[in-house]
């Protein structure tokens, strides 16, 4: 393999130049924290039966397993967008049929939707590009904003049975790949249902694409070289440090007493 020049002439003020990039640039953007109460979970049929059969749950974790996200123009405010977010999240589930028994796992569905208002600025500007999808685009969709939702590993909370008095469906449509993911079809809830709350973490952008001037000072050469890896666990091993802290913990007057005073540290 031949040497790479591992240098970077970004101090040289020859190469400082200008550039016109095509790049996506934010508006405008939110974070937001929810706790989801009583999120009424649903169960393809095999599921479903284990529930009706049990005495009380325990929830295990929560995954996001597909967001579905659309963006329309907010009337009478020229540049604003509400941007529409349903979640579809996993609920996995420990079901005991029996005080004493093992619990079983099942998984189930739980949808949210929630809307934001944010800016995404204005554009009158249809954009038709060689690389699209399809040979058509819709001029009406291609001068939206578009949205970006960042959602964090939601946090399981609770979980509780609870009387279905008439059967009922998620009230936003299922996405065929969610549906897939469960591996069969979600069912009606039936006599008996299970309620989760789960905390959650999102992050929405509007963003635009658009054509910016930036200063520019040379290409992005490595500054280091590559590191081969190995799968000998030994050579791996032997990287560790030694955990020195683990077998000998430190007197009481190795600590700070800063952090004592703070509350810092274990105290009786």
């Amino acid at each position: 393999m031949p040497d790479i020049p591992l240098t970077n002439s970004a101090d040289n003020s020859e190469a400082n130049q200008s550039f016109c990039i095509d790049a996506d640039r934010v508006y405008d953007s939110c974070g937001d924290k929810d706790c989801l109460s009583e999120l009424r979970v649903f169960f393809t049929e095999p599921d479903q039966q284990i529930i009706n059969s049990a005495v009380s749950v325990r929830i295990r974790e929560a995954n996001i397993v597909n967001t579905v996200v659309n963006v329309e123009p907010v009337t009478y405010h020229c540049g604003f967008y509400s941007v529409d977010m349903t979640f579809y999240f996993e609920i996995v589930l420990d079901v005991y049929s029996s005080g004493g028994s093992a619990p079983t796992t099942v998984s189930g569905l739980s949808v949210f939707a929630k809307r934001v208002i944010l800016y995404g600025g204005s554009g009158n500007v249809a954009v038709f590009t060689s690389d699209s999808d399809s040979g058509c685009v819709d001029p009406a969709e291609s001068v939206l904003p578009t949205a970006k939702v960042q959602v964090a590993q939601p946090m399981a909370l609770t979980a509780c049975l609870t009387e279905c008095c008439s059967p009922c469906m998620p009230s936003a449509a299922i996405p065929d790949c969610v549906t897939a993911y469960f591996g069969g079809t979600i069912v009606p809830s039936q006599a008996r249902s299970v309620l989760a709350t789960i905390g959650v973490f999102t992050i929405v952008q509007l963003k635009r694409r658009v054509q910016m001037l930036i200063p520019a000072f040379d290409f992005c050469v490595p500054d280091k070289e590559c590191v081969t890896s190995t799968d000998n666990p030994c050579d791996m091993f032997s990287r560790v440090d030694f955990p020195v802290e683990q077998f000998f913990p430190p007197n009481l007057a190795d600590i700070d007493p800063d952090n004592l005073e703070t509350g810092c540290g274990c105290q009786n």
